[in-house]
């Protein structure tokens, strides 16, 4: 099929490079200017124009997918459905119906579950034993059309936010095939989407990733998983200035005490009273492994902390 692609950073030129070599012309290419990510991580960084110049595929760029001369230029090559991934802003309905058969998204998450935005790092939060990728039709509701397929991937209780992106990536074009087989030959039998399982989620900002104590060293541990490697950290506060936790774990005992308190070591980290109630000292604390100060200095925090006693706010 002839295909539009609304694509953008290594999610949108994975599966470009994917589309490329299958019998599938991609005939435009549509992608965000890149300075729209700003400082994003460099390992989101690949920009998919640069794949489609390579191989003589015209692109336009557009902060959001919603003006009538994209609708032209889309019925002017003849496409007969368009790709979404990783499409940051709003595609009017006049645009992803402009292909012949409409246009498919894709999503990483298992949906009707983590719909919206930063869905690996909420499903590492929750604690979710898989994450996965969806292809389905676009319409006027985001991430609610009807699913055409999907993929799983199982989570590791090591894994990072970064391990599955990683994983997660190099999933969209053989997902997206998948899709376009579908829709060419069938079954046409697609999943309408369950609206009482459908969660939805709020784009990640600095006030979410702050940790708070009375929550169980468990959560607290998925909190700071989910933060590592390209995201920003985890944090809270010690003497005023902000603390980054790069890892931590659960203690091996149970511990009691007023919650944020620095009381004991653990091997090379330390232990900070955590959980609800956490007084009765029924409730495991959280042990900081490895903490980044506010010169962006790393540290292991059994070293970090010379006393104890100390309260993190």
């Amino acid at each position: 099929m002839r295909v539009v692609l609304f694509g953008y950073q290594k999610w949108g030129s994975r599966l470009l490079a994917t589309l490329l070599e299958s019998r599938h012309e991609v005939v435009l290419c549509v992608s965000h200017p890149e300075s729209l990510g700003g400082h994003e991580p460099a390992i989101f960084q690949e920009p998919v124009a640069d794949l489609a110049r390579e191989h003589g595929i015209p692109v336009l760029y557009r902060d959001k997918a919603v003006d009538d001369e994209l609708v032209a230029a889309i019925k002017e090559h003849d496409a007969e459905i368009g790709v979404a991934c990783n499409w940051r802003t709003w595609i009017s309905p006049e645009v992803f119906s402009a292909p012949t058969h409409g246009t498919v998204n894709t999503h990483d998450a298992l949906l009707p579950k983590y719909a919206g935005f930063s869905p690996l790092n909420w499903a590492l939060i929750n604690g979710e034993s898989q994450v996965g990728i969806t292809a389905h039709w676009m319409d006027a509701d985001l991430d609610r059309g009807d699913i055409i397929t999907q993929r799983t991937v199982p989570v590791t209780p090591t894994d990072t936010t970064e391990d599955l992106f990683f994983r997660t990536v190099e999933l969209f074009g053989p997902l997206t095939i998948d899709a376009l087989d579908r829709v060419e030959h069938g079954p046409h039998d697609w999943l309408r989407q369950d609206p009482e399982h459908a969660s939805f989620f709020h784009r990640r900002q600095d006030p979410d990733n702050r940790i708070h104590w009375d929550r169980s060293a468990k959560d607290l541990v998925n909190l700071v998983r989910a933060q590592t490697g390209p995201y920003p950290n985890a944090w809270c506060e010690h003497e005023g200035r902000r603390l980054r936790v790069l890892e931590a774990s659960v203690s091996r005992n149970r511990c009691g005490g007023t919650n944020g308190r620095v009381f004991a070591r653990e091997g090379t980290g330390v232990i900070v009273v955590a959980g609800p109630d956490a007084w009765h000292g029924d409730q495991h604390g959280l042990v900081l492994q490895r903490v980044k100060d506010d010169n962006d200095v790393e540290h292991v925090a059994g070293d970090y902390f010379r006393r104890m006693g100390d309260y993190l706010a």
